[in-house]
C-alpha cells in the first residue's frame, strides 16, 4: 500500500486520474467487446429509424447517465458543456458578480449577495427581482439561464436592471464581472467572551489555510475554545481534509486510507505537517448532511479523541471517486475505493452493491455494525456515517412555518421590514418585540399559507377507507367533528408555534441587513446544538470524561 502526506484525492468525488491497468479475464473482455457492439448498434439503429427526431447527444448521455444510475449516485458522466460547472464545484471559483439568484413567485430574484463582490458592492439587495441584463429581458427564463447570462470572463462589464420593493421605476446597475472565490468558511467569529465559531461550508482549494486563518483569529480575540461547524458540509478535496484534521492532530499521523479493487492506487494518507493547536478544547459539529471529508475530518478528530463530536449522526458517505478523461473534452467520475478512518472504520452508510429486487438500495443495519475503538478505547462504529458522542435532538418543523417558508411569505415580510427600517443593530441580539411578530400575523391576512397536518392527511386517509370498508355512514357525524376540532385547532397555530417562526423571522430579517453573517449570528441563541456544544466545553470535568471514555 503506497503511503501519501496529502494528495490531490478527493472524497466527495472529484479524485486522482490515474490509468487503469487490471488485468481481467479473457471471458470477461468478450462480455465487453460484446455488449459496446449490441449498444452501439441499437443506438444507431433507433437514431436512423424512429419516428421523430432524435437529438444524438442528448439521447445518448441519456443511456449513460441510466447506465451510471445503477452503481451509485457518484458515479457519473460529465460531458463537455458541464465540465465547467465541474471546475467550479473543484475550486469554488467562477467568473461572475457573486450572488445566489434563485425563484421566487416565478420571479428571478437576488438571494444573497456574497459580501465584499461586486453584486453587494454595486448594491444589489435580497428580494431584487431581475428583470432584464444586458438588454436581454429575463422575465420569462429560469434561474439557469440567468445566471449563465451573469457569468462571463472576470473584468467583462454588465448591465442588470432589476425591480425593487416600493420602488416604483426599475434600478439599473452596471457592474464589472470577478473572479468569484466562494469561501470554504463563510463565517468565523466569538459566541461569547471565550468560546470561536468557524463554519466551514466546503472543502475546496485552499479550505485548511481558511480555518488555519480562522482559528488564528479567533485565538487573538481571545478564544479558549472552538465550535467547528461541519453541519450540511458535502465534503470535497480529499487532501484539504487531511490538511484540516492535521491543524488539529499531530505530524505523521494516519488521517484516512483508501482501498478498492485496484490495489496499486490503496494509500494511506498521513498528516506531514507540525500541528497548529493540540491541546484547545474542541466540539466539532456534525448532521445528516454532513458527507465525506466532513466525516473524514469528523471521525479522525473522534478516532484521535482530539474533540467532541457533536449534533446527529452523519450521512455516511464512505466511498471515493477517480475522475478519467474521455473523448471529446467529457469526462467520467468512477467510484474505485472506500475510504476508512484511523481505527480501521469505514462510514459508507448505504450497500450500494446489493440492491433488492425493486432496485431499492438497503442501508446497513445498525445491528450488523462492526465495533472499533478510538485511541483512548473509546467504542466507534462502521457502516452508517459518524454517530456524534453527544446526539441532540433537533425540534420538528411545524406545518405551517413550512408553509410560511415553501410559500417565501418570510421571504417577502423581510423584503418589507428591511425596506422600512434602516437598520436593527447586532445581528447577534437581535430579537423581534411582541408587537412586530403581531405586525407579521395582521400582514399575513388575505395571503395563501394553507397547509394539510399529518393528522389531517390521517383523517382523509382513515375516511377514505371508512367508505372502502363501508363504514363511513356509521362515522360520518364522528369523522366530520374531528376535522372541525382540527380546523379550529389550526387557526391558533400562529401562536402556538409563535417561537419557531419568531426564530426563523428573526434570521430572514438579520440576512436583509449584514447577509449571511447575519443568519449566523441571530441563530447562536437558538440553536440547539450550538448550546450544546457551549454546554459541554464549559463543563471541563464533562469534556475530559466523554474523550477519556471512562
Amino acid at each position: 500500500m503506497k503511503i501519501k502526506r496529502w494528495g490531490i484525492v478527493t472524497a466527495t468525488g472529484i479524485a486522482f486520474i490515474a490509468s487503469l491497468s487490471a488485468f481481467t479475464q479473457t471471458d470477461k473482455y468478450f462480455e465487453i467487446a460484446k455488449n459496446m457492439e449490441i449498444f452501439s448498434s441499437v443506438y444507431k439503429e433507433v437514431n436512423l429509424l424512429y419516428v421523430d427526431e432524435i437529438n444524438p447527444s442528448q439521447f445518448m448521455e441519456t443511456g449513460i447517465d441510466a447506465m451510471l444510475a445503477s452503481l451509485d449516485p457518484y458515479t457519473n458522466y460529465i460531458p463537455e458543456d458541464k465540465i465547467e460547472d465541474f471546475r467550479t464545484q473543484l475550486t469554488g471559483q467562477y467568473g461572475g458578480i457573486g450572488a445566489v439568484i434563485g425563484e421566487r413567485h416565478d420571479k428571478i430574484m437576488i438571494l444573497m449577495p456574497y459580501d465584499g463582490f461586486p453584486a453587494q458592492k454595486a448594491g444589489l439587495q435580497i428580494g431584487d427581482e431581475i428583470i432584464s441584463v444586458d438588454g436581454i429581458i429575463t422575465t420569462s427564463k429560469n434561474s439557469g439561464e440567468v445566471s449563465k447570462l451573469l457569468r462571463g470572463q472576470a473584468d467583462t462589464p454588465l448591465k442588470i436592471k432589476v425591480k425593487r420593493y416600493n420602488q416604483e421605476q426599475p434600478l439599473e446597475f452596471t457592474l464589472s464581472r470577478q473572479k468569484i472565490k466562494i469561501s470554504n468558511v463563510p463565517y468565523y467569529g466569538m459566541v461569547n467572551s471565550n468560546t470561536g465559531y468557524m463554519k466551514l461550508s466546503e472543502f475546496t482549494q485552499a479550505a485548511s489555510l481558511e480555518v488555519k486563518k480562522a482559528l488564528t483569529e479567533l485565538k487573538a480575540q481571545g478564544a479558549k475554545q472552538i465550535i467547528f461547524d461541519l453541519r450540511g458540509n458535502p465534503g470535497g478535496l480529499l487532501n484539504e481534509a487531511v490538511n484540516i484534521s492535521n491543524i488539529f492532530i499531530p505530524k505523521d499521523k494516519l488521517v484516512v486510507s483508501t482501498k478498492g479493487k485496484v490495489s496499486e492506487w490503496n494509500t494511506k494518507y498521513i498528516t506531514e505537517l507540525m500541528p497548529d493547536d493540540l491541546d484547545i478544547p474542541l466540539a466539532v459539529l456534525v448532521n445528516g448532511r454532513s458527507a465525506s471529508a466532513s466525516e473524514i475530518v469528523s471521525g479522525v478528530i473522534q478516532d484521535y479523541d482530539r474533540g467532541v463530536i457533536v449534533g446527529q449522526r452523519s450521512y455516511g458517505k464512505g466511498l471515493v471517486q477517480t475522475t478519467r478523461e474521455l473523448p471529446y473534452k467529457s469526462q467520467i467520475k468512477v467510484t474505485t475505493a472506500k475510504y476508512y478512518t484511523p481505527s480501521g472504520r469505514c462510514i459508507q452508510a448505504i450497500d450500494y452493491a446489493h440492491r433488492a429486487a425493486d432496485g431499492s438500495v438497503p442501508k446497513f443495519l445498525d445491528s450488523l455494525r462492526t465495533a472499533f475503538q478510538t485511541t483512548n478505547k473509546r467504542t466507534v462504529y462502521d457502516g452508517g456515517g459518524v454517530t456524534p458522542d453527544i446526539t441532540v435532538t433537533q425540534d420538528s418543523i411545524s406545518p405551517i412555518l413550512i408553509s410560511l417558508v415553501t410559500k417565501s411569505l418570510l421571504f417577502d415580510y423581510a423584503t418589507e421590514y428591511h425596506a422600512k427600517r434602516a437598520s436593527i443593530g447586532d445581528a447577534r441580539i437581535f430579537k423581534l418585540t411582541d408587537a412586530e411578530y403581531q405586525d407579521f400575523v395582521n400582514w399575513l391576512k388575505g395571503k395563501d399559507y394553507s397547509y394539510v397536518t399529518k393528522v389531517e392527511k390521517s383523517l382523509d386517509e382513515m375516511t377514505a377507507q371508512s367508505k372502502q370498508e363501508k363504514y363511513f355512514d356509521a362515522m360520518k357525524g364522528q369523522l366530520e367533528q374531528m376535522k372541525a376540532v382540527i380546523n379550529k385547532d389550526k387557526e391558533n397555530d400562529l401562536i402556538k408555534f409563535k417561537p419557531q417562526i419568531m426564530e426563523y423571522l428573526e434570521e430572514e430579517i438579520a440576512s436583509r441587513y449584514y447577509l449571511q453573517r447575519g443568519i449566523i449570528e441571530a441563530s447562536f441563541d437558538n440553536d440547539n446544538d450550538i448550546q450544546a456544544a457551549l454546554e459541554v466545553l464549559n463543563n471541563k470535568t464533562k469534556y475530559d470524561k466523554i474523550l477519556s471514555g471512562k
